[in-house]
This record gives structure tokens, sequence and C-alpha cells, in this order.
């Protein structure tokens, strides 16, 4: 068993109270998702780098691994792309430092009503994640999909409801929590969810989606982030690396089998 930790599990209701971590011996403390993100930092941990002091925080309940970031309860976040991380910033007024682009969790449209995207009825329910960013995300996934149209065709990051010009089946939207999505398949015609939540939900989203994004261009791949202080602190520079490695990436492929997708193309 190597000297520090691997993964600490935290919830909403367990504040952090470890002091900020300067020295480069000390315990690089990195908030993750359960899944993927803390498991590809376990893989990392455990056959890549054991001598790395790496702590994998998990969150779950309210816990805001950008706030954490930002107060000095954590070194580095994993967890996020690059469109929500820009909407917190903005929100919080700090900037932080993007130090590697690891994978893509294709977000998925899903539905326990339909076997296909031509099955799903009309005057249903689509439920859509409220986080602006990944709206405008499955908004764009819809129209990819000839569900609906939007006033721009690349609207892209930048969409929202009010630019949904055409919706021939008379969709009802409704916005919840990326984390509740899965559950709302009992009640929606289609569910639109973020990867790592259909994974976490028992979903394959490679063989259960009805349709996924495409990697191909994709602006939303999952990041490791950290404070603009810490960004060339050689345990998170000696991280970046590991994370975007070639070995990393086949265990990547190997593990999820398309439902997560590295960045690396070898």
């Amino acid at each position: 068993m190597p000297q520090y930790s691997r993964r600490l599990f935290l919830s909403g209701a367990l504040a952090l109270s470890m002091a900020p971590a300067r020295a480069a011996t000390a315990p690089l403390r990195v908030v993750a998702s359960s899944v993927p993100h803390a498991e590809i930092l376990e893989f990392v941990a455990d056959k890549l780098a054991p001598d790395l002091p790496l702590k994998t925080i998990e969150i779950s309940g309210d816990l805001r691994p950008n706030a954490l970031l930002r107060d000095g309860d954590a070194d580095a976040n994993f967890f996020q792309h690059v469109p929500f991380l820009r909407s917190e910033e903005a929100a919080m007024g700090v900037r932080f430092a993007v130090v590697a682009a690891v994978h893509i969790e294709p977000l998925g449209l899903y539905s326990r009503r339909a076997k296909s995207l031509a099955d799903v009825p009309a005057g249903g329910t689509v439920a859509l994640s409220n986080s602006v960013s990944n709206t405008s995300r499955g908004l764009s996934l819809l129209q990819a999909n000839g569900l609906i149209r939007l006033r721009a065709k690349d609207a892209g990051v930048n969409a929202t409801l009010d630019d949904v010009l055409e919706n021939p089946k008379n969709f009802r939207f409704v916005e919840i929590a990326p984390p509740q999505l899965p559950r709302s398949l009992d009640d929606a015609a289609i569910a639109v969810i973020n990867g790592n939540y259909a994974l976490e939900a028992g979903l394959e989203p490679a063989r259960d989606a009805l349709a996924l994004e495409r990697a191909e261009g994709n602006p939303y791949a999952n990041v490791l982030v950290t404070t603009e202080g810490l960004a060339k602190d050689p345990r998170i520079q000696r991280l970046a690396t590991l994370l975007t490695s070639a070995e990393v990436a086949a265990f990547i492929r190997s593990r999820y089998r398309g439902s997560v997708i590295p960045v690396r193309n070898s």
C-alpha cells in the first residue's frame, strides 16, 4: 500500500479542514468525480506513479470543487470541461489554470420509452442539465439528431432554450441538476445525460444511448485544473504528463469501451 491514502470520500455535510499543501513533497489533493475521474487517478497512482504523493478527494452532495480550489482546500480538480469552468470563473470572479485535457465523456440521449430516436413520442418531456454550459451542449446534441432546430446552427456553447426555433414534436423541456438526470428516465421521454453520471447510474453510453456526441472537434474535453500559482508545481506538471500519457489513454479505452474517449489518439 503506498504511503498516502489514495481516495477520500466527502459529502456536502463534511467540510474540508486540511491546510493548503505548498511543499513539493506534500500530498497533492485533487478533487474528482467518482466515475471516471477518480478511477483514472487511482490507475495513475497505483500503476504509473506509486511514488507520487496523491490524495484523491471524491465529491458528492453540494461540495463545489472550484470553490474548494479557490479557498485553498484542494490543490487541483478533475471533473469539468472548459465551458463549465469559464462559467464558474465568471460567477466566482477568479481565474484558474487548465494544465491538461484528458478525456471526453460523450453527452448522450437516453430513453426508457423509445428504442430509437424515431420512436420518441411527441409531446414528451426532455430532461436537460440545469448547468448553463451543459444546457447548450444538450440542445446542440438534440439539433444534431434532427429533434429540434436552433436559431443558429452553430450556436454551440451559447445556446439556450430561447434559441429553440423549431420543435416539431412539441417537446416540453425541463432543467434538472446533472446528477439527477438518470432518475428522470422514469418520467421523461428523453434525458440528456452527462457521460460520468450515466456511468454512475449503471448505464453504458456506448451501448445504451440513442445518440452520442461525436468526439471529433468536441470542445468539452474534461481537464485537470489548478490555481495559477500552482500551475508550474512539479507535482501538478507530473500528474498532467501522466494523465495525457499513452498508458492512461489505453486504460480509458479498455475500461470504458467508448463511453469515455481519451483526447490522446495513440
